[in-house]
């Protein structure tokens, strides 16, 4: 499997040679400030003590406190976190909010775990991170298995609500940030869609269907775009003539799978990168698509809602193919936007309604793709070095005299 941080390494690499960047900048962009590991002692429902590994990496606050969420998976380790928070920097100076990346994580599989033993693991979490988050130094926030109730328990073991986004609206969340992260994603299609070719009625396939996935299909399904396929961790869907969304999200909710349903064909996660459809949304893991299967894809679009899910590799693949990838910094920007709306408001006390978050994150994402589409026309290049590049203007703009 390649490795997720000399991905994103790669990805900034990349960039600098089809823009002008200093050697400096591009020297100070490829280290994280800071990489903390800890243990966390949990005792078990049976009483046992059983320790776990956590992480916190902190790559570059040179615009503002760090941001990035906090997942818990088994297969988290350091490269994996340390490339999470680059993206994360780069992320937050695409959307030109004025934050800048971290990302945290503990091995763990939580489907193993009793909800009072999630709730002792992310408050040893907290405090094994005492001085290392803070409301106006780090500020974590949901991530892969981790809800709304962990980010509640982050900012009630920590004493501050702006420690921490993504909460619970009565324990100081904003309006939209559920589905700000597919709801960004929309809007940055949306906005290039006459350029990219995409018509209404377009087919699309899903690739995840937890929070991003799930509500990037409804807002498609519903704006009257063809679901043709999703998937989850257990498997796929397909149907050729469209999906009922909201069926499918019944049969979910009852069977925890969405295969099975029926008038569906059942496949696999593979299998659902190389369906024909118009537009691939991966909205699940990095590294999905590699040399070995980017090939396959038939879209013409692609939206990242994941975190990294294509190789360097395949990037190349694909565009020479034409397929035009909408990066991960862009496409899924919009959950950090409205993550920066909700501390914003914590440290003002302050509370919007839906509408106003709607209305600020619809412009940050417009003139998010806008500028990363400009960059593209300027250099004739694809739209993740476009993206990269716009961030490093940002953040060669922030850079401190050494």
């Amino acid at each position: 499997m390649p490795n997720p941080f000399e991905n994103a390494l790669n990805q900034i690499k990349r960039a600098a040679t089809v823009g002008d960047v200093s050697e400096d900048l591009l020297t100070l962009t490829s280290a994280p400030k800071r990489e903390v590991r800890v243990a966390i002692p949990v005792r078990m429902d049976n009483g046992d003590l059983k320790i776990f590994e956590g992480y916190r990496v902190q790559h570059n606050d040179w615009r503002g406190p760090y941001k990035g969420g906090i997942r818990y998976h088994q297969d988290v380790d350091l490269d994996e976190v340390k490339a999470l928070a680059t993206w994360m920097t780069f992320k937050t100076a695409v959307a030109g909010i004025p934050m800048g990346g971290g990302k945290g994580g503990i091995t763990v599989n939580p489907k193993d775990l009793s909800e009072g033993e999630k709730e002792r693991l992310t408050r040893g979490w907290v405090r094994a991170m005492k001085g290392v988050i803070g409301e106006e130094i780090d500020v974590p926030a949901p991530d892969v298995n981790t809800r709304p109730v962990e980010m509640a328990w982050i900012a009630d073991e920590h004493g501050h609500p702006g420690v921490v986004t993504g909460k619970p609206i009565e324990a100081g969340g904003s309006e939209g940030r559920g589905t700000a992260t597919a709801q960004g994603g929309w809007y940055v299609l949306q906005t290039i869609a006459e350029q990219l070719g995409v018509k209404p009625g377009a087919r699309i396939a899903v690739q995840g269907f937890g929070n991003a996935g799930r509500t990037f299909a409804k807002i498609a399904s519903e704006a009257g775009m063809k679901v043709v396929a999703v998937s989850d961790s257990r498997g796929a869907i397909y149907a050729a003539d469209g999906l009922d969304i909201a069926a499918v999200e019944a049969h979910k909710d009852a069977t925890r799978a969405v295969s099975g349903f029926e008038g569906a064909q059942d496949m696999t996660n593979e299998e659902i990168l190389a369906i024909d459809c118009d537009i691939l949304v991966p909205a699940a893991l990095e590294n999905v698509l590699t040399e070995k299967n980017a090939a396959d894809v038939k879209a013409t679009v692609l939206v990242e809602l994941a975190n990294g899910p294509t190789t360097p590799a395949a990037d190349d693949i694909l565009f020479n193919a034409g397929v035009t990838v909408i990066p991960d910094i862009l496409a899924n920007a919009g959950g950090v936007t409205v993550s920066y709306f909700e501390w914003e408001q914590n440290m003002k006390d302050e509370k919007w309604t839906a509408e106003q978050v709607d209305e600020k994150l619809t412009k940050a994402m417009t003139d998010a793709a806008n500028a990363v589409w400009e960059r593209k026309e300027k250099y004739g290049t694809d739209m993740r070095r476009a993206a990269f590049l716009l961030a490093l203007e940002r953040l060669g703009e922030a850079q401190p005299n050494l």
